[in-house]
């Protein structure tokens, strides 16, 4: 089996017309190696990785008969897990490299697949391009995907999982890109390089996106020659990591013998120090809030040990765009819970790449709470006087809204202590719904299970009806069905036709538990059915949004599977949100694509006959 072309790890780019760049992305390494007599992925280790990371093998299957005139061939690619087009997951890559049990392999790559990207062509159709330019095999690359309809560029929302990584020319816009997304770093290609396998070579080179803090050491392991190091945190000394790397002999000695002479504590493989020795570290990332890579850059004498603090790293860290900054990061947000409105933000950015989508191109209203949970609401239709130039904004009815299409947009109305997000039921560009969404509000959050009920029957009728249609909590009392429509095919007269005829038929169907009742006092115990509310102008709160409420609830995708007896909407806080997509993945995940196969018109045609 090939071992792979490695790249020479470097500090400063190269630059030139020679040179081109690519996103480097934090996943496995690994060969496809596809002829006609099957198909195999393998690590740079040299291991079998089809069992591993089934959905791969599953989808070249898929494409054996267009791939057929091209075989074999191999491609040099990376396994990820992306959190957007220039960000892999080192975290979700590791776990899901780390799982065994064949069942557990099969949910992991049902609810959250790896994608497969390819950034090099090795062979074809038995033609060995190894030692052809980078250019040439790039090129030939990239007509291959278009020739079979593979995607063209990096994104995680396709359903095709195998996807070409393209290459930048212009070192300053792809390094941009790649410190806005947080991403690993990028490589620097020589274009007429060939192939060189099992070399560490410098036609290629890594250029990583480090991250730089000050933190204070805690002592140092005699064994491994590791520097322990910390910060405060919570008025804590909290240690963050072990580095060894980066220091040059007369460093590592220095610093040694500063430790050694200000020891607390020493034992045989051991020496304790108090805080007071101060250092700036190189670091790819927080790993499960430990350093990763650490590396030294410098001693800081300048700064107070007590300075060197959780909060001013995270807040380092670059999770906010260019240009936003928290005002108050350590206000409280909720009395009941322990939420700054850091943590907000910061929840804010981490489910962006889910979030933003069903954002984008809407008339935006926001709630806002200046003062968390503490003080009054308001709503916000009008984009404010001072808002920066970066926002933009929509002119409808007289009103100036926000148009939140980008992470700067939506962390400034984070920073504004914007908590829901209520969006209409089409774009600014639509001439009709994108969606048709069915609101189920229950009369208190006690009557929760008549909207599990509910629910479950309009998706066995929307199932009948071969519609797709997916399901969220509304983060307070209710659930929400939506059902994504084709854009600019149907008005709002032909949804109100499908939303009355469902809602009269679930309360005819149980008379007891559900109404369509405008009136509240009316409604007695029963779950409202309200299809008046899907309409133009309307509007809903966007998945993802937190509620105003005491327990900082999310209005949360669901999938189907998971409306039971046991479900409740103190499931779902803010908290434990992103760890839900980290381990289940986006129920939202492919609700875009399913618009355009949506067959919508079948079932309108039916009603209109009746």
């Amino acid at each position: 089996m090939l071992k792979p072309m490695l790249p020479t790890l470097i500090f400063e780019a190269p630059t030139g017309p020679n040179w081109v760049y690519e996103i480097k992305y934090d996943g496995f390494r690994a060969m496809l190696h596809w002829d006609y007599d099957g198909i195999q992925l393998i690590s740079r280790n040299g291991n079998l990785l089809n069992e591993q990371f089934p959905e791969i093998i599953t989808q070249c299957e898929e494409l054996s008969d267009v791939m057929k005139p091209y075989l074999p061939l191999i491609f040099d690619g990376e396994l990820c897990l992306l959190e957007s087009p220039f960000k892999a997951s080192f975290e979700f890559i590791q776990q899901r490299g780390r799982l065994k049990s064949e069942a557990k392999i099969a949910q992991a790559s049902a609810s959250k697949p790896a994608q497969y990207l390819v950034f090099d062509l090795l062979v074809l159709g038995n033609e060995n391009l190894m030692n052809r330019r980078f250019q040439d095999r790039k090129l030939t690359l990239s007509n291959l995907f278009a020739d079979v309809k593979l995607p063209s560029v990096v994104d995680p929302t396709n359903r095709e999982l195998i996807q070409f990584v393209p290459y930048e020319q212009d070192f300053h816009l792809i390094w941009a890109e790649a410190t806005q997304a947080n991403a690993e770093g990028i490589i620097a290609k020589k274009m007429d390089s060939t192939w060189d396998e099992g070399k560490r070579t410098t036609n290629w080179y890594k250029i990583k996106n480090w991250q730089v803090g000050a933190f204070f050491i805690l002592g140092y392991d005699k064994k491994n020659a590791f520097f322990h190091v910390g910060v405060m945190r919570k008025n804590e000394i909290y240690e963050i990591g072990l580095f060894s790397h980066g220091l040059s002999p007369d460093e590592r000695q220095a610093l040694l013998g500063v430790i050694q002479a200000n020891a607390s504590k020493e034992t045989a493989g051991f020496i304790k120090v108090e805080p007071g020795i101060c250092v700036e570290l190189f670091y790819l990332e927080l790993y499960k809030e430990q350093l990763r890579q650490p590396s030294f850059s410098k001693f800081r004498f300048d700064v107070e040990w007590q300075d060197c603090t959780w909060e001013k790293l995270v807040r380092k860290t670059p999770l906010l765009p260019e240009g936003i900054e928290i005002t108050h990061p350590e206000k409280p947000l909720w009395k009941d819970k322990s939420i700054t409105k850091f943590e907000y933000i910061h929840y804010l950015v981490e489910v962006s790449p889910y979030m933003l989508p069903f954002l984008k191109d809407r008339l935006l209203t926001v709630i806002r709470y200046p003062h968390g949970m503490y003080g009054e609401k308001f709503y916000q239709k009008n984009c404010p006087d001072y808002a920066p130039d970066f926002i933009q904004t929509s002119m409808s009815e007289g009103i100036d809204y926000i148009i939140c299409n980008d992470l700067k947009t939506l962390t400034w109305l984070g920073n504004q202590l914007s908590f829901e997000f209520h969006i209409p039921f089409q774009t600014i560009y639509s001439k009709g719904p994108s969606e048709i969404v069915f609101d189920l509000d229950p009369p208190s959050r006690d009557a929760f299970p008549l909207a599990k009920k509910a629910a479950t029957i309009l998706k066995e009728v929307f199932d009948g009806l071969k519609l797709t249609s997916f399901v969220k909590t509304s983060g307070n009392k209710g659930l929400q069905i939506y059902i994504p429509l084709p854009e600019n095919r149907f008005s709002y007269d032909d949804t109100r036709q499908f939303t009355e005829f469902v809602a009269n038929y679930l309360t005819t169907m149980e008379p007891d538990l559900f109404t369509t009742e405008r009136l509240k006092k009316n409604r007695g115990n029963r779950l409202y059915v309200d299809y008046v509310q899907h309409a133009e102008g309307k509007t809903i709160v966007a998945p993802y949004s937190v509620r105003g409420n005491d327990g900082a609830y999310v209005a949360t995708p669901l999938y189907w599977e998971e409306i039971t007896d046991d479900l409740s909407i103190e499931d779902f806080p803010l908290e434990m949100i992103i760890e839900r997509i980290n381990e289940k993945g986006c129920p939202f995940a492919h609700y875009f694509e399913a618009k355009d196969e949506q067959p919508f018109e079948p079932v309108l045609e039916f009603l209109r006959q009746k």
